[in-house]
């Protein structure tokens, strides 16, 4: 989880592309340039051990996009295979919280591959 957040941050949609499980993973991403991810904190997790198969991580990624703050909570799941953890797929909350900003971060988006008609 804070490879990823790491990858994020830093623009490194390579690293995020090779953690993604291959039966979730688009075939590109886009990452938004305007959005500066300046912090993780892990709400909590289920599983993820060292002998787990699976694991689930809740989190929040503070970013700023346009000089306001914005938070994206969710709860991603994991999966082990060949000793590798890979991000399968996550739950984003849109349940406003009264700690938390009006902008919500959208990390990355995909790009659409149907021709526009």
């Amino acid at each position: 989880m804070r490879s990823r957040f790491a990858a994020y941050r830093d623009g490194d949609a390579a690293w995020l592309l090779s953690s993604w499980h291959p039966s979730t993973r688009p075939a590109d991403l886009d990452l938004d340039e305007d959005v500066r991810w300046r912090g993780l904190q892990i709400v909590d997790t289920v599983d993820g051990g060292a002998t787990d198969e699976s694991g689930v991580v809740e989190f929040r990624a503070t970013c700023l996009v346009d000089g306001e703050l914005g938070v994206l909570h969710e709860r991603s799941r994991f999966v082990r295979e060949d000793g590798r953890w890979l991000y399968v797929d996550g739950d984003i909350s849109t349940d406003p919280r009264p700690d938390t900003t009006r902008y919500r971060c959208i990390p990355a988006t995909v790009p659409d591959a149907t021709p526009n008609s």
